[in-house]
């Protein structure tokens, strides 16, 4: 029997925690009284209070038609347009500012100096002999030396840049989604840009965007059972999923069967009566889940092309969700590739549609024994009849290249240690390809991203952004060139250009000023390496320290945690001002770290699968453990006998884990929005990473219960705050709900905070949030007393800390 709390059940329960007595709020009798100024300092560590403290390291580069370029650079000294030419390898003010801005001023009735014009919506003429300016509805082209300004024509489509520029960096965006279309329903616009579909009633529309025209595309829609509908588990929108065809006359997009599926249900708080909102969310194990009926539409005709193929699951390969980067369309509409998932995305199968007749043609099926999930998306090279797949077949995540006709191996495209995460660019003419990987850099932290350049036969691999940090790179129209940006903890921006053959560098162009930022007292974490709870296997981490960090005392360790199975706890590797509110804690008395730990992704397969099937008592915490603990061997200033936990949505499920499988190691931990069990979480989710339910569903009996945090509510010890959103439509509160039940049933004390109108990140309550968290580590943790309802200033930024 499914555990459902109703909305008077729900409001008697909080009622109850409300009333109970917080023994754990009562600060101990001794111990430091913090202050506001001591707290204002720890909001001084947050992003809002510390990002214009930096100037520069920034590039976005505007490719003109002989491969210069040009960019908006900003320095400490100011600002100003520059002009890069590649092949010679200079770098130069693009025009006489200071001439320009006063020519300008004598023609366009508005005063300039030479900033003012840098920081303006411009561009530069095909040639560079010019730079054009908008000032209001006109716009003006004065030559680079300032000489004379005249009236230019209008724009053009894609002109009015103010530096920022075109030119890729990192791979290609997904293929379809949708765009807002002003008033009325969302839009998916066509590629031409004439027309847009959205959804009515359960059925696809199709509006003229010149006319406002609108016509019906289909009729048989019912309730539950509708087109390119996005309303199946935490992700819900009006928005109509599906893929235009390139030339604007086709659609790909599936009716959704859900009449079958549970419902899901939340109200909001108000006076007088609530809203209700409900839709479908299926649930591990349910018998009925959404299916996606897939279909082909010509949008001039109406015409309903149904593709010969049993329905599929709603799943993906790239994520939770039902994602349009499944399909990819043939220039000429007739062709459609697609890949369909099993439920428990074990394997995947690509197929080749015909779109007139339906007919389908499948090549080939991948399976794994935990799950399939592709960390880069395939693509097909209609023109010479090949596909670039991605497999961790030899447990790295790499790219092989097949025939399309045959569905046979070709060859393997990358090989050896270390991930392949993107493709930046592929060159059917050259047969080249621009990748992005990680853990390919001997000596450097192993989630640093770095780009390379290899031949579709998997020859000439050639490593292109070699300096030590994680990159993004703009390619050059032609290929030729790269602007490679690259930072790591320590090392603030810098911006390079580089030959992308070679990788050798050109110059470099940018490099951050965070001198402002440095004489706050500021300092980067510290990252660090350790070994896994078996012993053998390097983890990654960071930690934070106090800026006034004395090393002969002894610090509380606070562990900021997300444990995956999707994602890590830290993220990514590139430099910033601030880390969440990690750094801002610190600043309070702690030694605060975040730990990549087994079952994380972007390293080996293996690496993680490390807890598949076990999320609830594994959950990363005993990697987390053995890591603190040589820390605290390594550093004696880390006191292990005071150590904390908090974490947000997957790592609120780690958090209780944390506090209630390893009872005696964590004395204090905030678990935010947690998935505490996943019978009570999307399929989707739950289904990928801890497989099939098996056994009495939903009893105490099934494959899922020994992983569900209110089993072990028995065992808390240390000090508990819970926290959830009442509108949480990503993880129910219900999921909260069941282990406050079981808490309160085992007589344990513990802090509750329902933001009643909130959803899973909290909105305008986050700050709140971020305040409680440091009030609650400050009790208990330290045994202070920390000011009464502090505010933290609107300029601080923190975010939930993770997850």
């Amino acid at each position: 029997m499914r555990v459902r709390l109703a909305p008077l059940a729900m409001a008697l329960l909080l009622l109850v925690v409300a009333a109970a007595p917080l023994v754990s709020q009562s600060p101990p009798a001794q111990g430091r009284v913090f202050t506001s100024a001591d707290y204002d300092k720890a909001a001084g560590m947050l992003a809002g209070a510390l990002q214009d403290l930096v100037v520069g390291g920034s590039v976005a580069a505007t490719w003109l038609p002989d491969e210069r370029f040009w960019y908006q650079s900003e320095r400490p000294g100011g600002t100003e347009i520059v002009l890069v030419d590649p092949a010679a390898g200079t770098r130069a003010p693009a025009f006489d500012h200071a001439r320009v801005a006063a020519a300008l001023s004598a023609v366009a009735g508005q005063s300039f100096t030479a900033q003012t014009v840098a920081g303006a919506p411009l561009d530069l003429s095909p040639s560079a002999d010019a730079v054009i300016v908008a000032v209001g509805a006109t716009r003006w082209s004065c030559d680079v030396k300032g000489a004379a300004c005249r009236q230019a024509p209008a724009a053009a489509a894609g002109e009015g840049r103010a530096g920022r520029g075109r030119g890729g960096a990192g791979g290609r965006g997904g293929r379809g989604g949708g765009r807002e279309g002003g008033d009325g329903p969302p839009l998916n616009v066509s590629p031409d840009g004439t027309r847009g579909v959205f959804i009515r009633d359960w059925n696809l529309w199709v509006r003229d965007l010149a006319t406002s025209g609108e016509r019906q595309l289909t009729t048989d829609g019912a309730p539950n059972f509708g087109y390119a509908t996005d309303n199946a588990g935490w992700r819900k929108s009006d928005r109509a999923v599906l893929l235009w065809s390139p030339d604007s006359k086709k659609i790909a997009t599936f009716q959704q069967d859900e009449r079958n599926v549970g419902t899901f249900y939340m109200i909001n708080t108000a006076v007088g009566q609530p809203t209700l909102q409900a839709w479908k969310y299926p649930l591990p194990g349910d018998k009925d889940v959404a299916m996606v009926h897939r279909v082909v539409i010509d949008v001039d005709t109406g015409r309903m092309t149904r593709l010969q193929m049993p329905p599929d699951f709603h799943r993906a390969t790239l994520g939770d969700d039902i994602s349009m980067n499944d399909y990819e369309w043939d220039a000429g509409g007739t062709r459609l590739a697609l890949v369909s998932t099993d439920r428990y995305h074990k394997s995947a199968t690509f197929r080749i549609a015909d779109t007139s007749t339906g007919a389908i043609r499948t090549l080939f099926t991948e399976t794994e024994e935990t799950h399939y999930e592709s960390r880069v998306n395939w693509q097909v090279l209609w023109d010479t009849n090949e596909l670039v797949w991605y497999s961790q077949r030899d447990d790295w995540g790499h790219l092989y290249l097949y025939d399309l006709a045959t569905g046979q191996l070709k060859n393997q495209i990358t090989r050896g240690e270390g991930p392949i995460t993107g493709i930046t660019r592929l060159d059917t003419a050259t047969r080249t390809m621009w990748v992005s990987g990680l853990g390919r850099e001997p000596g450097q932290d192993p989630y640093l991203t770095h780009f390379y350049r290899t031949r579709f036969d998997g020859t000439g691999y050639v490593s292109l952004t070699p300096d030590n940090g994680t990159h993004s790179i703009q390619l050059s129209p032609s290929g030729r060139w790269i602007v490679d940006t690259y930072s790591r903890w320590e090392q603030p921006p810098v911006v390079t250009l580089r030959n992308a053959e070679t990788g050798a560098q050109v110059l470099e162009l940018e490099r951050a000023d965070i001198s402002k930022l440095l004489a706050t007292g500021w300092k980067p974490p510290m990252p660090f390496t350790t070994k896994a709870a078996d012993g053998r296997t390097d983890i990654h981490g960071i930690l934070f320290r106090p800026t006034d960090f004395d090393p002969t005392r002894k610090y509380p360790i606070v562990n900021q945690i997300y444990p995956g199975p999707q994602s890590g706890s830290i993220g990514s590797r590139a430099w910033n001002v601030a880390y969440g509110d990690r750094q801002a804690l610190a600043e309070l008395g702690f030694v605060v770290v975040s730990i990549d730990g087994r079952g994380t992704p972007n390293r080996s397969k293996s690496f993680h699968d490390a807890y598949y099937g076990a999320m609830g008592r594994d959950n990363t915490i005993p990697d987390q453990i053995a890591a603190m603990t040589e820390l605290a061997a390594r550093y004696l200033w880390i006191d292990i006998e005071r150590t904390g936990i908090w974490g947000h949505s997957g790592g609120g499920f780690a958090t209780s884990s944390a506090m209630l499988r390893y009872p005696d190691f964590w004395k204090v931990g905030i678990s935010e929005s947690g998935n505490h069990d996943q019978r009570n979480y999307e399929d989707d989710w739950g289904e990928r990473y801890q497989g099939a339910l098996t056994g009495p569903p939903n009893s105490r009996d099934d494959s899922y219960s020994v992983e569900a945090n209110q089993e072990f509510a028995k065992d808390l010890k240390g000090k508990l705050l819970i926290a959830h959103g009442g509108m949480d439509a990503n993880v129910p509160v219900s999921n909260t709900m069941l282990v406050v039940e079981a808490l309160i049933r085992a007589n344990k004390d513990f802090e509750l905070l329902i933001f009643p109108n909130a959803g899973h990140g909290y909105g305008q309550d986050g700050n709140y949030m971020m305040r409680r968290r440091w009030d609650f580590f400050v009790r208990h943790l330290l045994g202070g007393t920390p000011p009464v309802e502090y505010q933290i200033p609107a300029t601080g930024r923190g975010g939930r800390g993770g997850g």
